[in-house]
């Protein structure tokens, strides 16, 4: 049976994820190191290695381990979803944890072509799923705009981001408001 394939090593990745998943939560991404990882999980340090050989790669799994719930499944009217969709992000990236790990993983992302491309995937599909909810809004009438996508979730989502992560500062609603109105002419609905 190959390494890949062992159930048994599927179980220890498994419980090693969860692991490193709790230790996020409870005491942030500095107690996610292979030490405290393989403790929790009841496996050796060495097994924590083998699976992610750096810890940036084991937080990047951890992170990315579930789908971006993020933008998905948009409603109409598009524009009070849209404004949702950001404030969770906002919220999300106002714990200092997480704030504190997506800049980790996107220094990480300079150095390690696997992060990198990680990060550029996760980028993908955020700028596809703002680009959808916004070509949705258009077709129906609720928005002019004629800014290509990547342009779209940089200016939506890049304010948010410096605000939070940067800044350390809070994003009100009027702020997320302020940002909505940015790429286009709002029709309400």
């Amino acid at each position: 049976m190959s390494y890949s394939t062992d159930p048994r090593a599927a179980r220890s990745r498994e419980a090693m994820l969860t692991a490193a998943r709790e230790l996020l939560v409870g005491e942030g991404p500095d107690a996610v190191t292979h030490q405290r990882v393989a403790q929790q999980a009841g496996v050796g340090r060495a097994t924590v290695y083998r699976h992610w050989p750096r810890p940036e790669q084991l937080l990047l799994d951890v992170m990315s381990g579930a789908d971006l719930p993020l933008f998905k499944n948009p409603e109409t009217p598009v524009r009070p979803w849209l404004h949702r969709q950001l404030r969770q992000m906002a919220d999300e990236l106002a714990v200092p944890a997480v704030a504190a790990v997506a800049l980790t993983l996107h220094q990480s992302a300079i150095w390690d072509p696997q992060i990198a491309h990680q990060r550029d995937e996760s980028i993908k599909t955020i700028t596809e799923r703002i680009h959808t909810a916004v070509r949705s809004a258009a077709a129906n009438g609720e928005i002019e705009t004629d800014l290509a996508p990547a342009d779209l979730s940089a200016m939506l989502i890049g304010p948010i981001v410096y605000r939070t992560t940067m800044q350390m500062g809070v994003v009100s609603d009027d702020f997320i408001d302020r940002l909505i109105d940015s790429v286009g002419t709002w029709h309400r609905k």
